[in-house]
């Protein structure tokens, strides 16, 4: 086969969203409240299709347990990533996601570690990201009495800024932020704080600080430290790689050919335009492009104008 995997995602309406999915990206968004397109998604929540080649209209769960060997024969029962991009018109619930033996035991599913790549915010934008809690105790204490301004760490973002939120952080993305965010397979988010804020029905959205409580992690957070290297057309920087997942940004002008160094890859288009390269065949790429390059793939090249954001499984 020997062809990139073009993926079409799934929209999904948020009390929080808005509208940059289509003025930033030119998508078609079901209302002015879209928080989120899963691009690259094997989700039961979302799942991504093939739109090109010989798998098109399939599934990509499906495609990653009928043909396996298009991911290197992988241990994981289940593809293990997710891509998605966030529309933040307005602040996300203060949340935690747990880790993997917490997520089974009590969800079924993988925990969420996750990362954020900034690519719109906002003049004066912010997120919390950690808190101010020592202690279980302190941070139940905090909470019962409703000390967010105390408890919650803000920080300021801009275009560009990236951040590594591991399981057990307590997180929030602010008003008038558009990320990438690259993150396990996992739909599990425990509310510790939604601004007391109705949702469509006037209804406060559940909370959930049993759980929240449960796997919280203490002490100041530890973002990772993005290292660059610049090689010809190509500017390669490493923004972080766990036990889950490698994350890069590839800046091109120009050309440059690569190798497979994974079993496969992830790429999201997050600006730009150009083409890939596989043999004798080119396929056009534009800002909002999302594709899987296979197992199969073992050498191509990207020309043009490209600033890309890929990813691959560690597992």
């Amino acid at each position: 086969m020997t062809e990139p995997l073009f993926l079409q995602g799934t929209m999904h309406e948020k009390i929080w969203g808005g509208q940059r999915l289509k003025t930033v990206f030119n998508y078609d968004i079901p209302s002015d409240k879209t928080g989120e397109y899963w691009a690259i998604s094997a989700h039961a929540n979302g799942v991504s299709l093939v739109s090109n080649g010989a798998f098109k209209g399939v599934g990509l769960d499906d495609l990653y347990q009928r043909q396996p060997a298009l991911f290197g024969y992988p241990k994981s029962k289940a593809f293990p990533l997710l891509t998605k991009i966030l529309d933040a018109n307005d602040w996300l619930s203060v949340q935690v996601h747990p880790d993997d033996a917490y997520a089974m035991a009590h969800e079924g599913e993988l925990g969420k570690t996750e990362c954020w790549y900034v690519l719109e915010a906002d003049e004066g934008a912010e997120i919390i990201y950690g808190h101010t809690a020592q202690t279980k105790t302190e941070l139940k204490g905090m909470i019962s009495s409703g000390q967010w301004d105390d408890l919650l760490t803000r920080v300021p973002v801009k275009k560009g800024d990236f951040f590594y939120v591991p399981s057990g952080t307590m997180h929030a993305i602010g008003q008038g932020i558009l990320i990438l965010e690259t993150q396990q397979s996992s739909d599990t988010t425990y509310r510790v704080y939604d601004f007391d804020r109705p949702d469509n029905q006037g209804t406060l959205r559940e909370l959930h600080l049993k759980q929240s409580i449960d796997v919280m992690s203490y002490g100041p957070v530890e973002n990772s430290h993005p290292a660059t290297l610049r090689v010809g057309d190509l500017t390669t920087s490493l923004l972080v790689s766990n036990q889950f997942f490698t994350v890069y940004r590839w800046q091109l002008s120009g050309q440059a050919d690569f190798r497979q160094a994974a079993p496969y890859y992830l790429v999201s288009v997050i600006d730009g335009q150009g083409s890939l390269q596989l043999a004798d065949k080119a396929y056009p790429l534009s800002k909002g492009d999302h594709f899987i390059l296979p197992n199969d793939v073992t050498s191509w090249r990207f020309e043009g104008h490209l600033d890309l954001i890929v990813s691959h499984s560690n597992d």
